[in-house]
């Protein structure tokens, strides 16, 4: 981390090109066709300043530590900054990105979907523009499954059934000890109506529907229906199992699809989807959205000029392209009704109707330490004993908001 440091450093230092024309230096994770973006809005400056795309590390720890570093030490060569959605609270308690107010925020509020806007606020103030947003569905077999569960309990019964009529059954998902554990226990957590900490992000609650939400995931994580490898799986590994046909069921995040019209096309023929189990057969899942927020930096010697360049990177158009070219759902809801979007996104439907009543992650500066203390006592999920887990995870979570023996 220190030599990418000290590479990227020097690159951002000047403010200006040669000829004294302003650059407005963009700190983003890798997608393959942000350039592309980037260089619109660059277009559309006609002269007045150029934008420089930073790529960050391609691991969301790696960006924030890089990121982290460098705004404590107040580097002027940041000016936008990509954010993961769940470091608004720290990046605008810290006072690292600046307000979006007025005009400004009015246009990024403006047909923003409720759940990604959400996760742009910090005490009710506006600090990032939603970019990007992202949600799991359900993807199943439809040569094997006639139609799809609409709970876990249905989901776990369901590949049980299948698996003593020695058909395939398995429920693939992500299960290693990192975020993405996180990630199925908070949605779990929020469809089962429960939290994990309150709202105001000072207090671990860990209450009756958390309790819920452990017993569930102990039990899918015992039933014998996961892939052996459930442990140690994260995003790409779901794909590349279930994409092999060791699946039954799928709960995993849009990008498969494309994924698997290129590599699997014969697969894709019987593989079709739906929202997300529920916990409560009568209350809708809740699932836990993703994606990339555009700060601007504090410390940006040019900031009027920063947000300019974020919310043109943002915007509906840019949003379509990067949907349509780079896999990610757009947070502007009007521009999921572009004919553009039914090819690219068959599952828009419902990828909307989960963005519409999503669950967003506990909402806390602390979120990094909360995270770190979640996947430990997490894993190995079929290890949980949900009342003596909530227990210790009570108290850690509470340390962790603290900031008291967990390294961020």
């Amino acid at each position: 981390m220190a030599t990418t440091l000290t590479l990227l450093a020097p690159l951002a230092a000047c403010g200006s090109g040669g000829d004294g024309i302003p650059t407005i230096n963009v700190y983003y994770a890798p997608e393959q066709n942000f350039q592309q973006v980037v260089d619109q809005c660059a277009g559309q400056a006609q002269g007045r300043y150029q934008i420089a795309y930073r790529i960050l590390p391609r691991g969301a720890d790696d960006q924030r530590v890089q990121m982290v570093r460098r705004l404590a030490a107040g580097d002027t060569g940041m000016d936008v900054l990509g954010l993961d959605v769940t470091w608004t609270p720290e990046f605008a308690s810290a006072e690292w990105i600046l307000e979006w107010t007025g005009d400004r925020r009015t246009e990024v509020e403006t047909g923003t979907l409720a759940g990604p806007l959400e996760s742009a606020r910090y005490q009710g103030k506006l600090y990032a523009a939603p970019k990007n947003t992202n949600t799991q569905l359900l993807w199943y077999r439809s040569d094997i499954v006639s139609e799809p569960p609409k709970t876990w309990d249905e989901m776990i019964k369901a590949a049980e059934a299948l698996k003593a009529q020695g058909k395939t059954y398995q429920v693939i998902t992500m299960g290693a000890q990192y975020e993405g554990l996180v990630v199925l226990y908070n949605t779990l957590v929020a469809s089962a109506g429960g939290m994990i900490i309150n709202e105001a992000g000072t207090e671990a609650v860990m209450d009756a529907g958390a309790v819920q939400a452990l017993a569930l995931l102990q039990r899918f994580a015992s039933a014998g229906i996961t892939n052996p490898s459930f442990t140690n799986t994260q995003e790409d590994d779901a794909r590349l199992q279930f994409q092999s046909g060791q699946g039954a069921f799928q709960l995993n995040y849009p990008f498969v699809y494309a994924a698997m019209a290129e590599a699997a096309p014969d697969l894709l023929k019987n593989v079709k989807w739906a929202r997300y189990p529920a916990v409560d057969p009568n209350v809708p899942s809740k699932v836990t959205i993703g994606g990339y927020n555009m700060a601007v930096s504090r410390y940006s010697p040019h900031p009027e000029l920063a947000f300019e360049v974020a919310a043109c990177l943002r915007n509906a158009e840019h949003q379509l392209f990067s949907a349509v070219h780079d896999g990610v759902p757009p947070t502007i809801e009007r521009v999921y009704d572009d004919p553009q979007m039914d090819e690219a996104y068959p599952m828009k439907n419902e990828i909307l109707e989960e963005l519409r009543d999503p669950a967003v992650r506990p909402r806390t500066p602390a979120y990094q330490n909360v995270s770190t203390v979640l996947s430990a006592g997490l894993s190995p999920p079929q290890d949980i004993e949900p009342e003596k887990t909530a227990n210790k995870l009570r108290r850690e979570i509470q340390d962790a908001l603290e900031s008291k023996g967990v390294l961020p």
